[in-house]
């Protein structure tokens, strides 16, 4: 009824009798074995049922419902299945508007603005009108060339291409594509480290000197030197969340909120923050719920989140009035100083979870190299070079070893003294294993030119005979 062939190339095709007597060929491509078998089991079903005169089962429909249509185009032609019936062209404009409308409600406010972004740049690129069917991956490269010509950073390309992979995913699930057309386009991220800046504690002071009132000295020391995300960790950090005691501070994560155990970590009240911390608390009016005015939480927390607050802006002012060169990007530069500082005191992990990321993105993102660990480098070394160097060696056991002069070099390798023969290894014989029965004379040893020379105590005259003890 139906055969499986495989082509030398590789590739197999069906050749299957259909009910009318005529020999039809299915061609099916470079598959897998099973794959292959398991498409000749169900045309050998399909051409049962056709000759039967009985519909098809609950599997078999469902196969059929859910083949792309470019392979149910081949049953169709091979007379094994009825054409679909024809349904809208799915464009490119709506498929994805309506793509992201559904994660509104499920997803952060960020996350949705930075979709929108490549949804509009597609829906520009493309047409609103074009067939999303029709999207290959050339067309994908052509987008990847547009974003370059546009003069996007690489790290951009790179997220933007990782969003429209994930919108076209879906096409493909839908079974609106054969395969993602973005699938194998790809961009190199840029170098995170290129737009960030280590800043320099004793700068941050200088700045935090310059600061208009204690919500802004606060806002820095915390963003500094406790590694807080602005503006929206700090300003979601309430007085219950600080525990004065224990030297803690709980503090609220809005950006992971979504995540399980990862709304909130633990971090300590250091040292460098409490002063500002405590001036806080002194001015802060009586009953207030959270650490930072609400005028300043209302204008940190817009329609777009917690974004669009203007905080740049007036830290730069600051920065100005306080002579301080400016760094870039002012406050993830801060957040990352802070992670490298406490790099170099405690293990990595366990400050990955202070400042609330992965290790792996704290060495991507955070932690720098900076020129105080090349300059304690470079002092260990020294150290090491000039440590006391060994005293020459003596010449012979019973020499002093030589004092060298004020202006005399140590020497580069430290020798050996001259060795002595060991009193109990003088005077024996070779022996077997078992052990021996040998008189023993009394005996004094005397150095001579650095050897020890065993004589008799008694001349001529010898010891009382003695039996070594059994070893076993």
């Amino acid at each position: 009824m139906a055969s499986l062939v495989k082509d030398p190339n590789g590739s197999f095709r069906i050749e299957v009798v259909v009910p009318d007597g005529s020999r039809k060929r299915v061609r099916l491509g470079k598959l897998p074995v099973k794959t292959a078998e398991s498409w000749h089991r169900r045309v050998e079903a399909l051409v049962s049922d056709l000759a039967a005169g009985e519909p098809h089962g609950r599997d078999l429909a469902s196969w059929l419902a859910e083949l792309p249509i470019k392979l149910h185009e081949r049953l169709v032609k091979a007379g094994l299945a009825d054409r679909r019936a024809a349904t809208a062209t799915v464009t490119v404009g709506p498929f994805l508007a309506a793509w992201l409308e559904a994660r509104k409600p499920e997803y952060k406010v960020a996350s949705v603005r930075a979709w929108k972004q490549v949804v509009d740049g597609l829906t520009e690129f493309l047409g609103t009108a074009f067939p999303i069917a029709e999207v290959t991956p050339e067309k994908a490269e052509e987008f990847r060339q547009r974003m370059i010509s546009d003069g996007l950073r690489p790290t951009t390309i790179h997220k933007r291409l990782q969003h429209a992979r994930l919108m076209f995913d879906h096409a493909k699930r839908k079974k609106l594509l054969a395969e993602n057309p973005f699938e194998y386009v790809r961009h190199r991220p840029g170098d995170a480290s290129e737009r960030r800046a280590y800043v320099e504690a004793a700068d941050v002071r200088r700045v935090i000197d310059h600061a208009p009132n204690h919500d802004w000295r606060l806002l820095i020391a915390l963003s500094r030197f406790a590694g807080l995300r602005v503006p929206s960790e700090a300003m979601s950090l309430r007085w219950q969340d600080i525990d004065w005691d224990r030297g803690r501070i709980t503090v609220p994560c809005p950006k992971l909120e979504h995540l399980a155990g990862r709304g909130y970590r633990v971090i300590p009240l250091f040292a460098d923050v409490r002063p500002y911390l405590e001036e806080a608390w002194d001015r802060t009016p009586e009953g207030a719920e959270y650490v930072f005015a609400e005028e300043y939480r209302r204008r940190a927390h817009g329609k777009h989140g917690w974004a669009g607050c203007n905080l740049r802006s007036t830290l730069e002012k600051i920065i100005k009035r306080a002579k301080v060169s400016q760094w870039t990007r002012l406050w993830h530069s801060m957040r990352a100083s802070c992670e490298t500082d406490l790099a170099r005191e405690y293990p990595l992990a366990v400050v990955a979870k202070w400042l609330g990321n992965t290790a792996a993105v704290a060495m991507r993102h955070y932690v720098d190299v900076t020129d105080a660990d090349f300059e304690r480098a470079a002092v260990a070394g020294s150290k090491q070079a000039h440590k006391a160097a060994q005293q020459v060696p003596a010449s012979r056991c019973f020499d002093s070893q030589p004092e060298p002069s004020a202006h005399e070099k140590a020497p580069a390798v430290r020798g050996l003294a001259a060795s002595c023969d060991p009193l109990h290894n003088r005077g024996m014989e070779a022996a077997g294993v078992e052990p021996a029965s040998r008189d023993v004379s009394a005996q004094t040893s005397t150095c001579v030119s650095g050897r020890f020379e065993s004589r008799s105590r008694v001349p001529g005259r010898q010891g009382a005979s003695r039996t070594s003890p059994e070893l076993f």
